[in-house]
């Protein structure tokens, strides 16, 4: 994946709906997964595109912080058929501070 080093604590600016906007300091796997679902927007991400060892558990903890992320589950083919989740983020989010790439 990447050097953990690189992905400190970082503020980003979350709005959901018509709702306050928030801030959420995630960092690690949380900031690198977050930082995924924004660069992908609309389309989403998968752990078959962008793969990471827990990305469940890495959506559960953004959700914890007060994001809103659309699972969709898609079929895949291949030797191993099955399912995967399609991760896409709802909230409007925006780096503020703090630990800029």
């Amino acid at each position: 994946m990447t050097n953990n080093n690189e992905w400190g604590s970082a503020q980003f600016s979350v709005q959901n709906g018509s709702g306050s906007p928030f801030i959420i300091t995630p960092c690690g796997r949380e900031r690198w997964a977050l930082e995924a679902l924004i660069a992908a927007g609309k389309k989403g991400c998968t752990p078959m595109e962008h793969p990471g060892p827990r990305w469940a558990a890495y959506v559960a903890d953004l959700r914890n912080m007060g994001l809103q992320i659309e699972t969709i589950r898609e079929a895949h083919a291949g030797p191993f058929a099955g399912h995967h989740a399609r991760y896409i983020l709802r909230s409007a989010v925006r780096h503020v501070g703090k630990g800029q790439r």
